[in-house]
């Protein structure tokens, strides 16, 4: 950890060192599926599964860290992404849509349920936004179960068509495995121009105090609609991914422990902080797997790890970094009686 905590204080001088760290890791990452290594499948299956928590967690990021909106039932944008794909692209009722195109529907009607969703709770705050998300998660995990015409219930849906591109047939991890990785190189990119822009700027303020940002003129309601949609959309992205990955979905992929999980790893890899939902996930979701040779013993070492972290990183590994304009401010805005 004292290492971590180096690196940390050398990166809040130097935030080219940053991108020297996420270079090579991203490096290490590619080359990885094609590496001659021991156990590579389960490399890679670990990896691309951590992947796929890393886009969820840069979806709820826009909810939670950058829009300051407490959201428990996250994983309800997920199933809703990957139940609009296996059911037009399955022999649930012997529709085969390509994934291609589905990748976008699916994320289109998950920003749909998203803006739905949030046209009665935009002016709740805190807890009682967290309240209304959390039931909203369970309502939509309940109609996947209860829908049997629909979903099929309990009995999930299975046979989902692989993505096929220029002929190539999607039907190894190694593939799914460079799919995430690319989109997760695209999602971060355009995470980090939007908290860069207005947008994000409104964002910042609406979570920082959200009457003062409205006083000032920010459209609250519509910035907090934007985020919402926003996130969500990618949330359904990434449950295309994954149903399309696994073959086949239940209503129980998508409870509330998913919600909890992505909400932890953007938490512990630091609230506001794009790169730090990378190392988040990788030390929540790959971790636990690749303690598996500890047996009985892993999670209570995973569990060990988690406390010993927060309390030397309360603001998680790599907290937010203040936007450009938002620094310049910081060291240009003198108070009222230093002026001349």
């Amino acid at each position: 950890m004292t290492m971590i905590q180096n690196f940390i204080a050398v990166y809040a001088r130097k935030r080219w060192l940053l991108w020297v760290v996420l270079g090579l890791l991203a490096a290490a990452l590619l080359v990885m599926p094609l590496l001659p290594i021991p156990q590579k499948n389960l490399w890679v299956r670990i990896l691309g599964y951590a992947g796929l928590y890393i886009l969820l967690g840069l979806g709820l990021l826009i909810h939670v860290g950058f829009a300051g909106m407490l959201d428990l039932g996250f994983a309800a944008y997920y199933g809703i992404g990957a139940y609009t794909y296996a059911l037009l692209a399955s022999r649930q009722f012997d529709i085969h849509l390509p994934f291609w195109g589905m990748l976008l529907v699916g994320g289109l009607v998950a920003a749909l349920a998203g803006a739905l969703i949030s046209i009665p709770v935009l002016r709740l705050r805190g807890d009682y936004l967290a309240i209304v998300t959390l039931g909203f998660g369970e309502i939509t995990r309940l109609l996947l179960l209860n829908l049997k015409g629909l979903t099929n219930g309990s009995q999930g849906v299975i046979g989902i068509d692989k993505p096929v591109l220029f002929g190539v047939v999607f039907n190894t991890g190694t593939h799914f495995y460079y799919l995430i990785f690319l989109l997760i190189l695209l999602f971060t990119f355009l995470t980090n121009r939007l908290i860069q822009s207005r947008i994000g700027r409104a964002w910042l303020a609406i979570r920082e105090d959200e009457d003062v940002a409205e006083m000032s003129g920010v459209n609250t309601i519509w910035y907090k609609l934007l985020a919402f949609v926003l996130g969500a959309f990618i949330g359904g992205l990434g449950g295309v991914v994954f149903a399309s990955w696994q073959g086949s979905i239940f209503p129980d992929n998508f409870n509330l422990l998913v919600s909890i999980n992505v909400l932890c790893l953007i938490i512990l890899g630091g609230l506001g902080n794009q790169y730090g939902v990378i190392i988040g996930a990788l030390a929540l979701i790959a971790l636990p797997d690749m303690l598996r040779g500890f047996s009985d013993f892993r999670m209570l070492i995973f569990g060990i790890l988690l406390v010993v972290m927060m309390i030397l990183k309360p603001n998680g590994f790599l907290p937010r970094v203040p936007p450009r304009l938002e620094k310049a401010a910081d060291g240009k805005i003198k108070p009222r009686e230093d002026r001349a």
